[in-house]
Parts: structure tokens; C-alpha cells; sequence
């Protein structure tokens, strides 16, 4: 166990390891340009590299502004048509009751004659499909 810690303790010197190697700058980043006092090229290349990701984090905020306002639009929309289509129902369900309410009235006042007629009518009915059903 000791020499595996003296092997581990010896490859962390770059130098012993690597001698034509040198060590990048203390910013981290190696970079075929000349250096510049202070490191100054690669603090600009780290300040480029934020100001292109503070460019393409932009532009996702305003596409998902973009998708949340649609969305709203789309709900807004969905209302108004919802609203609509719950009044031309009420109205239909006005009509509706109105004509059950008249046909009634018109059986309460012919009797059961009407109900013989209805059964007339559908027996002819289904007489018509079944000739046609077996006539193909």
C-alpha cells in the first residue's frame, strides 16, 4: 500500500512526468496564440465564450416567452369558443324543449291515432331495408 501511495505521489508532478511539456497559464486554457501580459487573450476567450452562451440562453428565454404567450392566446381563444359553443347549446336545448313540448301537445290532442302511424311508418321502413339488403 505504501508504494502505490509513493507511485500516485510521484504522477502528480507534471514535470517529472512530462519535462519538454509547460504547463498552461493559470487561467486553465492552452491556447495556440501568443500570450499577451497577464493572460489577458484568455480572460477575452472566456468572456467570448459567456457572452455566445448569455447569447443562446437569450434566445431560449424569449422562445419559451414566445411558447407561454402563445399558449395564453390559445387558452384565451379556447375560452371565447367555449363560451360560445355553451350558448348556441342553451339555445338549442330552448328549441328542443319548445318542439318535444308541441309534439306532445299535438298527441294529447289527436289521441293514440298518431302512434299507429309512427308504427305504420317504421314497419314500411324496415320493410324497404330488408328488400334492399337481400336485393344486393
Amino acid at each position: 500500500m505504501s508504494q502505490r501511495y509513493r507511485a500516485t505521489a510521484s504522477l502528480h508532478n507534471r514535470s517529472a512526468l512530462l519535462p519538454e511539456y509547460t504547463t498552461p497559464p493559470s487561467s486553465g486554457r492552452s491556447s495556440p496564440f501568443g500570450l499577451q501580459a497577464n493572460g489577458q487573450r484568455f480572460a477575452d476567450d472566456l468572456e467570448g465564450q459567456n457572452d455566445e452562451h448569455l447569447e443562446g440562453l437569450q434566445a431560449k428565454v424569449k422562445l419559451l416567452k414566445d411558447i407561454t404567450i402563445g399558449i395564453g392566446n390559445e387558452v384565451r381563444e379556447s375560452t371565447v369558443q367555449l363560451s360560445q359553443m355553451n350558448d348556441a347549446f342553451s339555445e338549442t336545448s330552448g328549441i328542443l324543449a319548445g318542439t318535444f313540448r308541441r309534439m306532445n301537445n299535438m298527441a294529447a290532442r289527436q289521441g293514440c291515432r298518431w302512434l299507429w302511424y309512427i308504427v305504420f311508418l317504421t314497419i314500411v321502413f324496415w320493410f324497404f331495408i330488408f328488400v334492399w339488403w337481400f336485393r344486393r
